[in-house]
């Protein structure tokens, strides 16, 4: 494996990679900003709207939705004067979640909170500033939140993206949250002024929680653990009413049940062995993590250590700066 294509399995999917490196294409990495700009199948966009969206020229977008409309990864749509997501995109993601037999395993881990808790579980994987759901449940009486699978979500405003980049290495969340305040200042406001009590809250007892910041009337709680498969954080997370959940009623009652899913979940990506598409993993119960605080700084399960609870590696946890992210 050469230099460049180690380094960038090692840095993952972080979004300061493409801020200081000279080796990444630009062109690429702006096709990829417009595409971004599709959430759903069913979206709509003319060039001024892309061009508001992700900050590109107007000239800029028209050559790259040309060229992408071309590969079949857009489709133009002449009455509306707009584009869509093409048949290629919807293909090319299409084959890569067929098989995803993972998938369905973590969603019945999700479904298993779901039926405790009224509100929205989900299994999100980190998309630069956003994250998106990979899998979700949601109780029958959950109310005030209605993401579904391919929903995005802002990593400021958000107990997930609290979450995710308090599990990233000090200098590498650094790094990021100074690209969100180039790019994105007001979400940076939100997220800067709390990143070290999440850090800190974290190390002490394995989640983060954030109350009130994405809509008034809605707390999450949060937890990461790191992919093999992805080679960066993922993140269980969960939405409930803060009129029936407050700050202290998420420690209270939410975090056991959430740390259990965490560990179930770091599970089942350690039993893939790196392959995501194997059909052989088999359902098995909850696990009940004894956690136990460790000179006030980290939270230890049976054969885990901190955020990496459920992926039982033989391994101390790390504490020194590494540049794929990891602590």
């Amino acid at each position: 494996m050469g230099r460049r294509s180690e380094r960038l399995s090692k840095q993952g999917m972080l979004a300061s990679d493409l801020a200081g490196e000279g080796d990444v294409i630009q062109v690429v990495s702006r096709a990829f900003d417009v595409l971004r700009c599709f959430e759903g199948h069913e979206a709509r966009l003319g060039n001024l709207e892309i061009s508001n969206r992700c900050g590109l020229p107007r000239s800029t977008v028209s050559r790259l939705t040309h060229t992408l409309t071309r590969m079949g990864q857009l489709v133009y749509l002449p009455r509306d004067q707009k584009y869509r997501i093409g048949p290629s995109a919807v293909a090319m993601s299409t084959s890569m979640m067929k098989g995803l037999q993972l998938r369905n395993l973590i969603r019945l881990r999700l479904q298993d909170v779901a039926e405790q808790l009224p509100g929205t579980v989900g299994f999100v994987i980190p998309d630069r500033f956003h994250l998106v759901y990979l899998e979700f449940a949601r109780a029958a009486n959950a109310l005030g939140l209605h993401e579904t699978t391919g929903s995005r979500i802002a990593m400021a405003s958000t107990a997930a993206g609290h979450a995710y980049t308090a599990a990233l290495d000090i200098d590498v969340g650094d790094a990021l949250i100074a690209e969100m305040e180039r790019e994105i200042p007001e979400s940076a406001k939100l997220l800067k002024p709390r990143i070290e009590d999440n850090r800190r809250h974290l190390r002490e007892h394995g989640y983060v929680v954030a109350c009130g910041l994405w809509s008034p009337h809605i707390n999450g709680l949060a937890v990461p653990l790191w992919s093999p498969q992805y080679q960066t954080y993922v993140v269980a997370t969960i939405g409930l009413l803060s009129a029936m959940f407050d700050e202290k009623r998420l420690h209270r009652e939410v975090a056991p049940p959430m740390r259990e899913l965490a560990a179930a979940i770091g599970g089942l990506l350690e039993g893939a062995d790196g392959d995501i598409f194997s059909s052989r993993l088999e359902r098995k119960p909850l696990p009940v993590p004894t956690h136990k605080i460790n000179n006030n700084k980290i939270i230890k399960t049976e054969e885990t250590n901190e955020l990496e609870a459920g992926t039982r590696r033989p391994r101390p946890a790390r504490s020194v700066r590494a540049r794929d992210g990891r602590r």
